[in-house]
């Protein structure tokens, strides 16, 4: 698939990986729909990259369908990159008791109904293109994490939230052969973005030093730099490959 002059959404396009994505895009000729609860810095980076803001919460299905409907608008929607995600930390019994249900079912909430949210509703316009010389109508691509399969104390809930957006990947693919729509995942090991950033310096130097190769961070250009491959590469389909270094993370 050709990158140039086709539209995508970014899911958490304001900062992060998803920033980083909506950079890549934009710099190979897309057009770039950010979807995004941070309306400040969604409209900085939209304004910079020459996209469009929509403001998002990707678990609400009118947000969804608001932030489709742009896509729509504005050319031949042939991508949707989710990035959008949060990960407050919290043990199943701690000092305070057990592990609060409201906290868990936000984490659920957003990084995996938001993730298929987006999904279905993305793939139903897909499904309208004229298809590519490929066969293809577009491409999905959500963002799972290692801890979906190394999940460390406190990640009950990301753990989780990330294992089901790990496990809808291959049916989803399956789902959509029919209509020409390829869903791949990215599970990215320790990668240097505001949600690490938010830990002290010390947590984060121990975490890069774990890195078997290369021993650091892991950056949004990174990630940006699979994702264009995704896009590109059509055989690449139903399957979720982990973007980390060899890391393995320990319980703690």
């Amino acid at each position: 698939m050709d990158i140039q002059g086709k539209v995508f959404i970014v899911t958490g396009g304001a900062s992060g990986l998803g920033e980083g994505t909506a950079r890549m895009l934009a710099a190979n000729g897309a057009k770039v729909v950010i979807a995004d609860m941070q309306a400040d810095k969604g409209q900085a980076v939209a304004q910079e990259i020459g996209g469009v803001f929509v403001p998002c919460d990707v678990s609400s299905e009118a947000d969804g369908q608001a932030v489709v409907q742009q896509a729509t608008a504005i050319g031949k929607l042939m991508g949707l990159v989710n990035c959008a995600g949060i990960a407050p930390a919290e043990k199943t019994v701690g000092k305070n008791g057990a592990h609060s249900l409201a906290v868990y079912q936000k984490v659920i909430q957003v990084n995996l109904i938001g993730s298929f949210n987006m999904i279905r509703l993305a793939a139903q316009a897909m499904s309208k293109n004229e298809a590519e010389a490929t066969g293809e109508r577009g491409v999905l691509i959500s963002t799972a994490s290692v801890a979906a399969y190394d999940g460390q104390m406190g990640q009950a809930a990301y753990a989780a939230s990330k294992g089901g957006v790990v496990g809808m990947t291959l049916p989803i693919a399956r789902d959509l052969a029919r209509n020409g729509i390829r869903n791949m995942t990215i599970a990215p090991g320790i990668f240097g973005t505001p949600m690490l950033f938010g830990m002290p310096q010390e947590v984060q130097d121990t975490l890069a030093a774990g890195v078997p190769f290369p021993s650091r961070l892991g950056t949004p250009q990174d990630y940006a730099k699979l994702v264009k491959h995704i896009i590109e590469n059509d055989m690449l389909n139903g399957e979720v490959i982990r973007l980390d270094g060899a890391i393995r993370l320990a319980p703690k």
